[in-house]
């Protein structure tokens, strides 16, 4: 009787693409500057629960593995790359338009009520803005953009369903964000918030699969410095 060779299922490929030494590798060095940027926000976190060593860990932990997913999975399913080095004109200025609009029309619509009931998303000073934006781009977009999209395509191989998972996800847990106000949300301002940033995640994803990481962190640096202005009126 011939042997017939071993055929790896495509859950035990997906789990050697994920532990390949390079994809670790990387996956450690990207963490690691990850939990490095988290730390001036943490700082500021008087209230913490476990001291900030503590919480350094655990962030480059789940760093590690969250950008494991990342490099692993996102270009072998996507066929982009995860780091544009030369963005294309189109998607750039296309990122820079609809940024600093959403940026304006955050400022000028939503920022001035939500501002006393989500007080802890608004930094008061530039060294906050500045931590606030550090921890926006090295932890935030991976969690909730990044590896969420990488891990639906891995399970789903469609980027439009990938795409409406990592939104609803990241609906989620701005509902949750949303709850813990002290204050409570009008339903009609709490609508308006998420019909935005369920808009804004779309075009995140769609941004992100154009010019990879490097793009969505120029469009979290546009969206991000709206507060400035907040900043420079108060100053």
């Amino acid at each position: 009787m011939a042997c017939v060779p071993f055929q790896p299922t495509p859950g035990r490929q997906n789990v050697r693409h994920l532990l390949q030494p390079r994809v670790l590798k990387w996956a450690g060095i990207a963490a690691l500057a990850s939990a490095l940027a988290c730390y001036p926000r943490l700082s500021f976190w008087l209230n913490r629960s476990a001291p900030i060593w503590y919480l350094e860990a655990a962030i480059f932990l789940c760093g590690v593995v969250l950008w494991a997913f990342v490099l692993a999975w996102h270009t072998q399913y996507t066929h982009r790359p995860v780091f544009v080095f030369k963005l294309e004109p189109g998607p750039f200025i296309a990122v820079t338009l609809i940024g600093i609009s959403a940026a304006v029309v955050f400022h000028l619509l939503l920022d001035p009520s939500l501002r006393p009931q989500l007080p802890e998303e608004y930094p008061v000073g530039l060294k906050q803005w500045i931590a606030w934006l550090l921890f926006s781009l090295a932890f935030n977009q991976l969690f909730l953009l990044f590896a969420p999209f990488a891990w639906s395509m891995r399970l789903f191989q469609n980027r439009w369903v990938a795409a409406s998972l990592t939104v609803l996800f990241g609906t989620f847990v701005q509902m949750l964000k949303t709850q813990s106000s002290p204050v409570p949300i009008s339903p009609a301002l709490l609508a308006m918030f998420m019909a935005g940033k369920i808009v804004m995640g779309f075009l995140a994803v769609w941004f992100y699969l154009r010019g990879g990481v490097l793009l969505i962190w120029w469009w979290t640096f546009l969206f991000e410095a709206r507060n400035l202005l907040n900043l420079a009126g108060n100053s």
